[in-house]
């Protein structure tokens, strides 16, 4: 495929699946505040620069205003970006690998090893997925690393049962079966035959699973096991529910933060299902 029938592709995908354009502006705006942070607010988020409980549009130089302890809510809501998103893609990230290993290995091998593999997988989703974050995050620590473990240890189980389905379907169709006759080694079979081919519908969950994990990140920091060196939407919500009568704003921008972030990125994985449905090439 030439990079101009590519290009064609994909803009003839956004056209017909315009959740997934919208989602993709909303998404990309977050990601490019989150990456200039260190350019709008050069300062560290953590200083008090101000007057406490400033009303935003009270100051110019403070359009959201500011906290209780007097630090800029704008710069809070920015650099809060970059560990909100980060944890959330980057735990979706960890729970898609470790799913895929555990359900392409499980789909594929038979015996003892489908059982032991099967029985992993009910056994972690017999747990309570929050309750499990906290439980880790409580044992290891809250920083952003552990909190990212946390979260994609909690939510493996879905893909490596979604695509253990994949390839229990594969593993039938002929172009796998034929592959151990003509000298195919087990390990290039799921390299190359199962694992691409049981994607597509991994893809189109990953950023549902990223939504999900961005809430999750946000619960853990309003109840207090957030990094406590860095700042998070979640953090700024559980800091400000103490004034939530006096100065509102302070849960309901970064509150509304999440709602976007959450919005684009189930925006983004209702259009990709639409755009990977073989029905909607038609």
């Amino acid at each position: 495929m030439t990079a101009v029938s590519w290009i064609s592709r994909c803009l003839d995908i956004t056209w017909r699946h315009r959740a997934l354009a919208f989602g993709a502006v909303l998404l990309g705006t977050l990601v490019l505040l989150a990456l200039a942070a260190p350019w709008l607010f050069p300062g560290d988020p953590h200083d008090m620069v101000g007057a406490p409980a400033l009303a935003p549009g009270g100051d110019p130089a403070f359009l959201l205003g500011t906290d209780l302890l007097g630090r800029d809510v704008a710069a809070g809501l920015v650099w809060g970006a970059r560990v909100s998103l980060f944890v959330g893609l980057a735990s979706a990230a960890l729970a898609i690998v470790i799913g895929s290993v555990v359900g392409v290995l499980a789909g594929y091998a038979r015996g003892w090893t489908y059982t032991l593999l099967m029985r992993l997988c009910e056994l972690f989703q017999t747990i309570p997925h929050f309750l499990f974050a906290i439980f880790i995050v409580a044992i290891l620590g809250a920083t952003v690393r552990n909190i990212t473990l946390a979260i994609g240890l909690t939510f493996w189980p879905a893909i490596a049962r979604l695509v253990r389905a994949q390839t229990l379907l594969l593993r039938e169709m002929d172009f796998v079966r034929v592959a151990p006759s003509m000298g195919v080694s087990d390990l290039r079979i799921i390299l190359t035959h199962l694992l691409p081919n049981a994607m597509p519908p991994v893809i189109a969950n990953a950023s549902i699973l990223a939504a999900i994990a961005i809430l999750s990140e946000s619960g853990l920091s309003f109840l207090g096991l957030g990094d406590p060196n860095s700042v998070s939407w979640g953090g700024m919500i559980g800091a400000g529910r103490e004034a939530i009568r006096t100065a509102w704003y302070l849960t309901i921008i970064p509150g509304a933060a999440v709602l976007v972030a959450v919005l684009s990125l189930n925006l983004i994985g209702d259009g990709l299902i639409g755009a990977l449905d073989p029905r909607s090439r038609a």
